[in-house]
């Protein structure tokens, strides 16, 4: 391979070559190129090892002498959440990438990333921290949530959607998490151990379709090892495949704080460290040059990536941006509205339960906890904080008429403190030494979550000494109301005037930041209160010395949990309200502690008492509908005894008046499931996401989701590709000629809707996942039965026809070759198979490859 000098500085070359030889180059792409390599020209060493830094927790720093602007990033991937977590600049929400996924439609997902795009222009930042690409390995995954679908080319498909459209906008995207990031536990050292050929065909392949359809501009390095090199270091896969193979041409940033090696992330293709300004970059990297360690021309290179970047955003000086008007405006509350619909699945409908019937009379009893308080969003980096939520039920008793709903409580879903929200007015504020306000700022979830200098005007980590969480709490429940913290420091906890708790909460033994600051919740007291009587509360916080630690922040939360009642009580409740109405609709979800950022969950069931709350309802109201809210799998051991189930996944913040849409007709429930839904967790083809003394074995190869599913014999609770929708199909013909399929169907029903048309391919007459022929080209090589060859998405009046024209990608054909290390067509006789979802095949034909 030679030595890693060379190899960066080779892998320039080429690359140049092709991006400025291969490809037709626009007069503003010479003029950006020109721009760029005259600012590079006229930086000296400090300031090109600064400008790789982050001068802070988002940005990196401006540098005026070259006509350089701060280059600003924020997270995503549902909303845009700027550069401070705080919702005094509300951000729109929009559904889980689960259910972005599940609309399997790229061009709502390109829709979606143009939203993204106006947000982050309204709030100042020119790069988006999204989307996550990493598969669905296992349910398991605590950010399955914010990953797509457990297919590559699926995954691949609405990425590429998302990037486009947040670049249509002129803001650059950085997909993450490159790559093997598919699980939380022990994220920033395990190792995942992925032989070549999975590695390719699974895991890189999101990343090699992005690159190809969308040319995203930013590419974000993992935390873990593959194979045993850290993804930052990580020489073969930066360097050689992701820039020299694929000809990617952005910068690539590290995730937050897994930048650990000078020489080892510069000559591995790392090019900004993040965040600043304590990092292994800057001064560090300079000496490591004037010490012979690192090239300068590794660390031109990195900056050159840099200057690209901001030539493209447009705060390079003499550079024109790529996009210098904007897309017309989006209104984001309507796109989050149809969004959250397009995705729900309808994976149950018996006797045409869904849509409601609309007639004069009929009577609905809106169940469980959920239905009041909805999740609308995964935890973790994703967070958002929306300027309204609409919880199914605000959006179902805007929707139907007065007197024909019924709410109950039923069962919650967690029993655990979670963060001061419903009925909570709440302020931080800044305080030195002598208790004189230095700042302070809105705090509707009681979450304090400051970052790097995501401070409030005036306050500073050297001159704060407490922070007060204060306000007043309306409880909407008579009885005793318990009060509590997260996070790690000394406190101090007042309701209503009087101290409940005093005491530090130290360190545990969790190796992961999320899981200390927004682990398991503590509590600290109790009060008895009274319904709408307002009551004083305070929480203080005493700030610590953050000046050593390689990233200043300051994380807690006030947390509460209302009166708990009988849980038979409540159930009961529920049970005398549905057999009153003539639908029941059961609201089911899980919480912050089941699916978030920073652990992987342990099981699929859902939490609390919820299961209980559906049989019950269903044994007392046949029409009953339950309504999933969850951003991944779980289990649903009722799911035979009611009529109806509806997956919401994270609706984002329009999802009630979407559910309400849905349930009564008013919009079709357009996804199809992007991953395939376990009917018990032992099912799961992986159920193992803790590493054994730091390796995470890849053992499973190929055989993830349907591809597993399909050779190990096991029917899902619900297939791949999976959805009902408002209306009936009937696949016509299928013809398929070259590299084309055309798929003819009909809307056999009798409302308009939208079908995707999914194209399996299949070895013919080859063994569930054993060894196919390759046409006698070489030796036979392991392939799944079956795999997601391409689809398309058609609509159609009722007694409409319409044909989907639908091309089948060579890599379809194609298999990874470990010997050569390349890819290598495999040819012979394939059945194509036109399908509604995996497993549920309408049409077939053969293909000669």
């Amino acid at each position: 391979m030679g030595t890693p000098h060379g190899t960066r500085n080779a892998i320039t070359r080429t690359h140049a070559r092709t991006q400025r030889g291969g490809t037709a180059v626009t007069d503003a792409d010479q003029v950006r190129h020109d721009a760029v390599e005259a600012a590079l020209g006229k930086l000296d060493l400090d300031t090109k090892a600064r400008l790789l830094a982050g001068q802070d927790m988002w940005s990196l720093p401006a540098v005026p002498e070259i006509g350089l602007e701060s280059l600003v990033m924020s997270d995503g991937p549902i909303g845009v959440r700027g550069v401070r977590w705080t919702a005094d600049d509300p951000s729109i929400a929009l559904p889980s990438p689960t259910a972005l996924a599940a609309a399997w439609d790229p061009a709502l997902a390109r829709r979606a990333g143009r939203l993204l795009a106006q947000e982050a222009r309204r709030k100042g930042v020119h790069v988006l921290l999204a989307p996550t690409v990493n598969l669905h390995r296992s349910p398991l995954g605590g950010r399955h949530f914010e990953c797509y679908s457990e297919d590559p080319y699926l995954t691949g498909a609405i990425g590429s959607g998302y990037v486009n459209g947040v670049q249509d906008g002129g803001v650059g995207t950085t997909v993450k998490h490159f790559v093997g990031n598919d699980a939380e536990t022990e994220r920033f050292t395990a190792d995942s151990v992925i032989a070549p050929r999975p590695l390719r065909e699974l895991y890189l392949a999101p990343f090699e379709a992005i690159v190809a359809n969308a040319h995203p501009w930013g590419i974000m390095t993992a935390y873990n090892r593959v194979n045993g090199t850290t993804m930052t270091e990580n020489q073969d896969l930066v360097n050689e495949v992701l820039r020299a193979e694929w000809g990617f041409d952005g910068y690539n940033v590290s995730d937050w704080m897994a930048a650990r090696s000078t020489t080892g992330d510069i000559l591995g293709g790392l090019d900004v460290a993040m965040p600043g300004p304590q990092t292994v970059y800057g001064p560090a990297l300079a000496e490591a040059v004037r010490a012979g360690e690192v090239p300068e021309s590794a660390v031109d290179e990195a900056v050159r990536n840099v200057l690209r970047l901001a030539a493209r955003v447009g705060v390079l000086q003499g550079a024109p941006a790529v996009v210098t008007e904007a897309p017309a405006a989006i209104d984001g509350q309507a796109l989050a509205r149809e969004l959250a619909a397009r995705g729900f699945v309808l994976v149950r409908n018996e006797n045409a339960t869904l849509p409601l019937e609309a007639a004069p009379g009929r009577t609905v009893a809106l169940l469980g906890a959920a239905a009041r308080d909805a999740r609308v969003l995964g935890g973790g980096s994703a967070t958002v904080f929306p300027e309204r939520i609409v919880s199914p039920l605000d959006g179902l008793t805007a929707a139907l008429p007065d007197g024909a709903l019924t709410f109950r409580v039923g069962a919650d879903p967690s029993d655990e403190l979670t963060p001061a929200d419903q009925g909570f007015g709440l302020r931080a504020i800044c305080r030195d030494g002598s208790g004189a306000v230095l700042g302070e700022g809105s705090l509707p979830t009681g979450q304090v979550q400051w970052i790097g200098d995501d401070l409030p005007a005036g306050a500073s980590y050297e001159t704060m000494a407490t922070i007060e969480v204060t306000g007043t709490f309306v409880p909407r429940e008579s009885g005793e109301h318990a009060f509590g913290t997260r996070g790690l420091g000394a406190f101090a906890l007042a309701v209503g005037g009087e101290t409940l708790w005093e005491g530090v909460q130290p360190m545990g033994n969790e190796a992961d930041p999320f899981e200390a600051f927004f682990g398991a919740p503590s509590e600290r007291g109790r009060v008895t209160l009274t319904e709408g009587r307002p009551v004083e509360v305070s929480l203080t916080f005493q700030v610590p010395d953050t000046s050593t630690l390689p990233l200043r922040a300051i994380m807690f939360s006030l947390l509460h949990l209302g009166p708990r009642r009988d849980a038979d009580e409540l159930i009961a409740e529920a049970v005398e309200a549905a057999r009153a109405a003539d639908t029941a609709v059961v609201v089911v979800a899980t919480t912050e502690r089941v699916e978030s950022e920073g652990f992987d969950r342990s099981d699929l069931r859902l939490p609390g008492r919820q299961d209980d709350l559906v049989r019950a309802v269903a044994a007392a109201n046949p029409n009953t509908v339950v309504v999933v809210n969850a951003g991944s799998p779980v289990e649903l051991p009722w799911r035979d005894e009611v009529a109806a189930v509806l997956l919401t996944w994270f609706p984002g913040q329009e999802g009630g008046a979407a559910l309400a849409d849905v349930l009564l007709g008013l919009a079709e429930p357009g996804g199809r499931l992007p991953t395939t839904w376990p009917a018990r967790f032992s099912d799961a083809p992986v159920t193992e996401v803790t590493p054994a003394e730091g390796r995470l074995e890849y053992t499973e190869g190929l055989f993830i989701g349907y591809r597993a599913y399909e050779r190990q014999g096991i029917a899902p609770a619900y297939p791949f590709g999976h959805g009902l929708g408002y209306t009936d199909w009937a696949y016509e013909s299928l013809e398929v000629t070259g590299a084309t399929a055309r798929v003819r169907v009909t809307n056999t029903g009798t409302r308009a809707g939208r079908e995707v048309v999914q194209l399996y391919v299949a070895p013919a007459g080859a063994a569930s996942g054993g060894a196919a022929s390759d046409g006698g080209q070489g030796a036979a090589v392991e392939r799944p039965a079956s795999w997601l060859a391409a689809f398309a998405g058609v609509e159609a009046g009722p007694g409409e026809s319409v044909e989907a024209e639908i091309a089948l990608p060579a890599r379809a054909f194609e298999v990874w070759d470990e010997e050569t290390g390349r890819w290598r067509r495999i040819g012979g006789a394939y059945e194509v198979r036109a399908s509604h979802a995996h497993g549920d095949t309408r049409l077939t034909a053969t293909l000669e490859v």
